[in-house]
């Protein structure tokens, strides 16, 4: 004859943070880790997007203002003459010129090299 008394018993339901629910076990939480993996994900595609638009705006600005007038000649620089010689200079504005572009070269890279993550995340 068999004993039934070392037979494990189902798990009992456990009270949850919030009255009126139980928990029951994994079943109960894989549609709340499927909701929280989509906001993570959508979060996350947002995220690039907007980091992308930024890289890609402040980079087209940084390579055409630098070579109109409005650069040098603003009321911020007319009270500081050497500061005006120095951003007025060819050298400067291409290394602004060259900063935009790889800040565009940035934003497009990130862009292209976007890939979703489909395992669990630490």
């Amino acid at each position: 004859m068999r004993d039934l008394s070392t037979r494990p018993l189902p798990p009992e339901p456990v009270e949850s943070e919030h009255p009126g629910t139980s928990h029951k076990g994994p079943e109960t939480e894989v549609p709340h880790a499927r909701i929280s993996a989509g906001v993570r994900l959508w979060a996350h595609r947002i995220g690039v997007l907007i980091f992308v638009f930024a890289c890609a705006s402040a980079g087209v600005v940084l390579v055409i203002f630098p070579w109109r007038a409005e650069w040098t000649d603003n009321y911020l620089l007319f009270r500081y003459p050497e500061l005006r010689a120095i951003v007025a200079s060819a050298f400067f504005r291409g290394v602004c010129t060259g900063l935009g572009m790889l800040d565009i070269w940035i934003g497009f890279w990130e862009a292209l090299h976007y890939h979703e993550h489909n395992g669990p995340q630490s």
